[in-house]
């Protein structure tokens, strides 16, 4: 017998985590989007799906375990609830003022979007987007 050793798989660089969760949030993201405004609903339980994919991206792009992972899920997870719910309400409005929702995006103030935001999330929404952090802590430490 021999006693080769066997080459253990080299970690990944240390960059490849922060970009998997950035692309793996940002086709969460528009996929929210789209369904969003094709449903004419908040889909506020996609915040879930953001939450379990922001974990997973950062496991599998190598970051270790730990509080900083978990956090940094969270984070990410909050943004994008943010983000798409902003989007949401200024594509939202843009259509009916006639804007892109690029330039209603602009053009939309914070208490404004919080207002309709506010409108449009039914408890269920609410639910699931306070949960959606808890969930990205617990999947990514």
């Amino acid at each position: 017998m021999s006693n080769v050793a066997v080459a253990s798989a080299s970690p990944l660089p240390r960059w490849v985590a922060p970009l998997a969760l950035v692309f793996g949030c940002t086709c969460v993201a528009v996929l929210w989007v789209v369904l969003a405004l094709y449903l004419g609903r908040q889909l506020g339980w996609l915040a879930l799906l953001v939450a379990a994919d922001a974990a997973w991206m950062l496991r599998w792009g190598g970051m270790r375990p730990g509080w900083p992972r978990a956090l940094l899920a969270v984070v990410a997870t909050l943004l994008v609830v943010a983000l798409v719910n902003w989007t949401i309400v200024a594509s939202q409005l843009g259509f009916m003022l006639g804007l892109a929702p690029w330039d209603s995006a602009a053009k939309l103030g914070f208490d404004h979007a919080w207002v309709l935001s506010g409108l449009a999330n039914q408890p269920r929404d609410l639910i699931a987007t306070l949960v959606a952090p808890v969930l990205a802590a617990w999947l990514a430490r």
